[in-house]
């Protein structure tokens, strides 16, 4: 498909953005209206399959009938209390994330709940200081939010530097290098901070083996094994956990967990569930019953509709279909988790180009594609994408020629 915007409509919504909103994003490419699946459409009518998938977050897609009963059901039961209270949903969601991350068997351990992913790795920072120790060691090209505290574990010089000095004691490495982890960790370390797969340096997968020298080395010192599934967990590599197989002490989770709905979580296990008591940490709005809603319904949606299945099936067929073309020279990733380099610095062509042919795609560097499609992507939307690969490629590296010959 190909789409034609009007320019005063998307004109119009980029001055009104300009006038009301901060400017921390820059002008929006598109003013959206609704979706349905993997679909959205925007103030023109266009249509676009969806594989940003609001940055692996609407893992059951847009407008799924199961999220919109469960939260619409919650909120007119019980929409908010505070956490001098629990809730069925609030207890359910708890139990339902000890027995993911248990493998099927509940783990020993205790749930913290929050609104996103860095407020969940903002808990889990706090909690490696209740060890006692305050040295992190965290990886190059890791990201881990942008409040305070989990910019201090993001390494990019471009996030961190306009907002220094940041909570220090932290030691980056190169990722996916467990001799360089190895060196960095020592008796004084509270915890060792990885990603199973990088997202937003363009979906980079360490070697085989690493998160377990991680274990490794953190059991040496005594210290924590954080993981940072918050873009990889809840499904989104075919697995509910990425680290599968590798036991964490602490676990961040987000994005797809609420599909949509804001909401995150960090779970301790074993001691480090105990490290955080009463009035070393809080939250207003985390764990309230609607989003602990949204989170059951996820969970049982991607269950009963086999969507592990689907997102390590669809996953492999595209990256087959992309890597075809010569103009690719890398693909990576685990189901529906995606990355791709190309031969020249079209990232940002290529993302261009999609839109035109009714495809959100994303670029992270000037080289590399990431797609996070919603997990309930279908065969024919799969299949849409490679049949227009060639033609995106074609417009993207015409419009970067044009671009180099102005």
């Amino acid at each position: 498909m190909t789409t034609t915007s009007t320019p005063s409509t998307v004109t119009q919504a980029q001055e009104r953005y300009a006038a009301s909103l901060m400017n921390t994003f820059g002008p929006p490419k598109l003013q959206l209206v609704r979706g349905e699946g993997a679909h959205v459409w925007d103030a023109d009518g266009n249509e676009y399959v969806d594989y940003l998938g609001g940055i692996a977050v609407n893992a059951l897609g847009h407008a799924h009938p199961a999220l919109v009963e469960a939260v619409a059901t919650q909120l007119g039961t019980l929409g908010h209390v505070s956490n001098f209270f629990t809730t069925g949903p609030q207890l359910d969601l708890a139990e339902k994330l000890l027995e993911l991350v248990g493998g099927g068997t509940r783990a020993e351990g205790r749930v913290f709940f929050t609104n996103s992913g860095t407020e969940a790795n903002e808990a889990a920072f706090k909690l490696t200081r209740r060890t006692g120790r305050t040295h992190v060691v965290a990886t190059e090209g890791g990201f881990h939010g942008r409040t305070m505290g989990a910019l201090a574990l993001t390494s990019k010089e471009a996030y961190r530097t306009p907002f220094e000095p940041l909570p220090g004691d932290v030691t980056f490495v190169p990722y996916g290098d467990a001799d360089a982890l190895a060196a960095a960790v020592t008796d004084e370390t509270a915890a060792v901070l990885v990603e199973p797969i990088q997202g937003e340096a363009g979906v980079v997968v360490p070697p085989e083996g690493y998160l377990a020298a991680a274990r490794a080395v953190a059991d040496e010192h005594g210290a924590l094994l954080w993981i940072d599934e918050v873009q990889t967990g809840m499904g989104r590599t075919g697995r509910w956990l990425a680290s599968e197989g590798v036991r964490p002490d602490v676990v961040t989770l987000a994005k797809g967990l609420g599909g949509g709905f804001p909401i995150g979580a960090c779970i301790g296990l074993g001691d480090a569930g105990a490290l955080l008591q009463p009035g070393n940490h809080g939250t207003t709005f985390g764990g309230n019953p609607v989003a602990c809603a949204a989170g059951l319904a996820v969970i049982a949606t991607i269950e009963s509709e086999g969507l592990l299945e689907r997102a390590t099936v669809l996953g492999r067929r595209l990256r087959e279909g992309l890597g075809a073309d010569a103009r690719v020279t890398e693909v990576r990733g685990a189901g529906l988790m995606i990355g791709l380099d190309l031969g020249e610095d079209a990232a940002a062509e290529v993302v261009a180009a999609g839109l035109a042919h009714g495809f959100v795609l994303n670029n992270t560097t000037p080289r590399r594609i990431r797609l996070v499609p919603p997990l309930v992507l279908t065969e024919a939307d799969a299949d849409a994408l490679l049949a227009a690969w060639p033609r995106i490629l074609d417009d993207a590296f015409a419009a970067l020629a044009a671009g180099k010959d102005s």
